[in-house]
């Protein structure tokens, strides 16, 4: 980690490393996110900037050191790059990949739906990069669509690591982390989890509403959300091919122990690819 004590000015812009900052690409809980240009060659990053005090008050100093180490580790096409960390008396600065398609959440909220030949294109790459985390003992435990950014070519990008969890042999979590509507009946149970069954479930989430433009669980009151994840009861639209709705009650089986594995998932999308699949206009929102 590279450390500097205060960071210097460019023609009044803050400069980190080799690279100056420019306009705000979005602001979180813990900071806000620039895009930084390359002084030389003009390549584009994002630079997320972590405040040193606010991520102490916040009692996140753990949840960062957890994103920066598994980012580190990380080289896979469909996961978003950990260039460098800069280090200030004040900040971290995490020098990061740039993807200029903004989040599968807004593209989704767009246009309502994704077709048939693109959702599979978009699940294949996210669950590749979910497989990648699997093998290197890290599970994600918040994939949603807002956490899945997309670069010029339509490409599938997961980001924040935030809540991730590295796994250990014969160690179960139970911490309770996520997005509600993502989250597994048996995280937010509270009960004792092995941890990849958990991504499994968020990303047939994720291919449900890629293909129907809405969420299979959805509530405004959080315990009748809860409800209605636990009791495993969602909406197969007509139009779903039996082989597309057959994987989707395979991923969002409330029992952890039922659950399809990512091999199991591969096999039933090669079984379901010559089946036609019409998808009308729904919306996410």
């Amino acid at each position: 980690m590279a450390e500097l004590k205060q960071p210097p000015k460019h023609d009044g812009r803050v400069k980190i490393g080799h690279y100056v900052l420019g306009d705000t690409l979005g602001v979180g809980t813990f900071g806000k996110v620039k895009i930084g240009e390359h002084q030389l060659t003009g390549h584009k990053v994002a630079v997320k900037i972590l405040n040193r005090q606010k991520i102490r008050s916040l009692d996140v100093v753990g949840k960062i050191k957890r994103e920066i180490q598994n980012l580190k580790l990380f080289r896979h096409p469909h996961i978003i790059k950990l260039y460098q960390v800069i280090s200030t008396p004040t900040d971290f600065f995490m020098v990061m990949e740039y993807v200029s398609g903004g989040e599968l959440f807004d593209y989704i909220c767009k246009h309502g739906h994704v077709e048939e030949a693109e959702a599979r294109r978009l699940f294949q790459q996210i669950l590749s990069a979910v497989d990648y985390c699997h093998r290197h003992m890290v599970v994600h435990r918040d994939l949603k669509p807002e956490n899945v950014l997309l670069d010029a070519h339509m490409n599938a990008k997961i980001a924040d690591f935030g809540l991730s969890n590295m796994m250990s042999d014969g160690e179960f979590l139970r911490t309770s982390c996520g997005s509600p509507n993502y989250a597994a009946p048996e995280v937010i149970s509270g009960r004792l989890y092995a941890g990849p069954e958990v991504d499994i479930w968020s990303c047939g989430v994720i291919l449900y509403a890629l293909l129907c433009g809405t969420l299979p669980f959805d509530d405004d009151h959080v315990p009748t959300l809860f409800k209605k994840i636990r009791g495993g009861v969602f909406y197969i639209p007509e139009y779903l091919n039996r082989s597309i709705a057959t994987l989707l009650m395979h991923m969002l089986q409330v029992d952890p122990l039922k659950r399809a594995t990512i091999k199991d998932i591969r096999t039933r999308m090669v079984q379901a690819r010559s089946a036609q699949l019409f998808v009308p206009r729904r919306s996410i929102v």
